[in-house]
């Protein structure tokens, strides 16, 4: 496992995030102009301390300086670094160990089978996610909220410490474009590995078409859980994979150690479509027993329109 850590340093301030500077194919312009403004909401109290979308559970600060964030109306006039405005003539305030800030956590499946795309699909599955993990970082940060990044197979691949610097776009940008599609699925034991990992109470956000074991996803969305997370599940999905249109003869590749098979569509279409509707009802109902909200997101359909509802009804009921 390979990991990164954010550019930003102790005590220094950070600024605002800069899609241009971030340069990526992933933050296309059209796309976050029709996204700009909405909110990424938690269910719960988390632990950290924001102005406006997050209340936090902690009265005061503890006394280890650890940074600084730019003030925002509201704030205790307390905390201004004076020596700071002197230098700066802005303000900024101190933070300390136990004012961190709200912390999404996108957990990004790069497996094998994300890689499958449709004729009729725009884009990859793992293009899709990569995607939408994207933008769902640059609203994140663009509230002064702080986003770390996760990718996995059977193990955890990549991992980029949750920061809300203003250099950290890039890094979680880079960090996707670099990641292959690779290896075969195994999300339980990802998500246990996560929940020890993420120490601090947030928002967790998994990115996967779940295809796995959902015995094994159930336990591992349950520690996530136990640790007082809060939980989004967002089911990435091929057109095809849901519909298929497929007609006569078709060699079947498995994208994660199957080999080819020669299949007839028609045959067995009546009995694919029941498993699959099977498997999708039971990723549905383990979230809903959980608690967890769980979004189906078709490559097919327009990013902003998913986000747009995803987050307009978290919002409204608070998380």
């Amino acid at each position: 496992m390979t990991e990164f850590t954010g550019a930003g340093g102790k005590g220094a301030a950070a600024p605002a995030v800069d899609r241009k500077a971030a340069a990526s194919p992933l933050l296309d312009p059209h796309l976050l102009a029709r996204v700009e403004g909405l909110p990424v909401a938690v269910r719960m109290i988390v632990e950290g301390y924001v102005a406006g979308l997050h209340k936090s559970p902690f009265q005061g600060f503890s006394i280890e300086f650890a940074e600084h964030r730019e003030y925002v109306p509201g704030d205790d006039l307390r905390y201004v670094d004076w020596k700071v405005f002197g230098k700066s003539d802005r303000y900024y305030l101190k933070q300390f160990e136990e004012e961190t800030n709200f912390a999404c956590w996108l957990l990004v499946d790069t497996s094998e089978s994300m890689a499958y795309r449709s004729d009729s699909a725009p884009a990859s599955k793992l293009e899709h996610a990569r995607l939408l993990a994207a933008t769902l970082a640059y609203l994140v940060l663009k509230q002064q909220d702080a986003v770390g990044l996760i990718t996995f197979d059977t193990k955890l691949q990549r991992f980029l410490r949750a920061e809300g610097t203003g250099t950290q776009l890039k890094s979680l940008c880079a960090l996707l474009e670099q990641t292959p599609s690779t290896g075969e699925t195994a999300i339980g034991p990802i998500l246990h590995e996560a929940a020890e990992r993420i120490k601090r109470r947030g928002l967790v956000v998994v990115i996967s078409d779940l295809f796995d074991d959902l015995a094994t996803l159930e336990l591992g969305l349950k520690h996530l859980k136990h640790r007082r997370h809060d939980v989004l599940v967002l089911q990435v999905l091929d057109p095809a994979e849901l519909e298929f249109p497929f007609q006569d003869l078709l060699l079947f590749k498995g994208l994660e150690g199957i080999d080819p098979q020669l299949v007839d569509a028609r045959a067995i279409r009546s009995a694919y479509q029941t498993e699959f509707q099977g498997f999708l009802k039971g990723t549905e109902r383990l979230c809903r027993d959980l608690r967890i909200d769980h979004v189906l997101v078709r490559t097919d359909e327009p990013l902003d329109r998913t986000l747009r509802g995803l987050l307009t009804t978290r919002a409204r009921r608070g998380g």
